[in-house]
């Protein structure tokens, strides 16, 4: 990998994925939607560039713990950009959307905790530092659905709860495949 090869560190490609992303909802909050998404269309890129980066130089956990809060904060900024561009409009919308987040985030993670305890290993999402336990929505959906909320801002409101129903559905599912392998 090239940029590995040039001494970029992955750590430094996270942190500029991050800056991309929260350069992305600055310009969502000041209603420049389609300014906002060719920075979310890099801050991916750079999040799927810091793990072949991390793969070509040697992957750290601090590098995979890194890479889980700039997604994580990513995933919040952007639907925040919106409520703070229209809080009146889209206020009620994002808070079931970031709360959706928060639980789906939460059975990610517990989920990852638990299959690490029981040295569980998967593959189908590429080599990870944690268990990736696949869901309905994810990363690339998350993407997807990001990029029709700036090209169509002002069906936030009803985009947001739609997708913040099957994010649940997402939670609730992995929460039914923890009952079924860790009781």
């Amino acid at each position: 990998m090239r940029l590995a090869r040039a001494g970029i560190h992955p750590d430094w490609v996270t942190l500029a994925g991050l800056g991309f992303g929260l350069a992305a909802a600055l310009a969502i909050g000041f209603g420049q939607f389609l300014a906002a998404l060719p920075l979310i269309l890099l801050s991916r890129l750079a999040d799927g560039l810091d793990g072949a980066v991390a793969r070509a130089r040697g992957i750290s956990d601090f590098g995979g713990y890194l890479d889980i809060v700039a997604d994580f904060l990513f995933y919040a900024i952007i639907p925040l950009a919106f409520v703070w561009h229209d809080p009146a409009a889209n206020g009620l919308a994002g808070a079931f959307l970031l709360a959706s987040f928060y639980v789906n985030g939460a059975t990610f993670l517990g989920f990852a905790v638990l299959a690490e305890k029981r040295r569980m290993r998967t593959g189908a999402q590429g080599v990870k530092s944690l268990y990736f336990s696949a869901g309905l929505l994810e990363g690339s959906e998350t993407i997807a659905f990001f990029v029709l909320l700036c090209l169509f801002p002002g069906g936030f409101a009803l985009l947001a709860t739609i997708f913040a129903a099957l994010c649940l559905y997402t939670a609730a599912a992995r929460m039914l495949l923890a009952v079924r392998l860790f009781r």
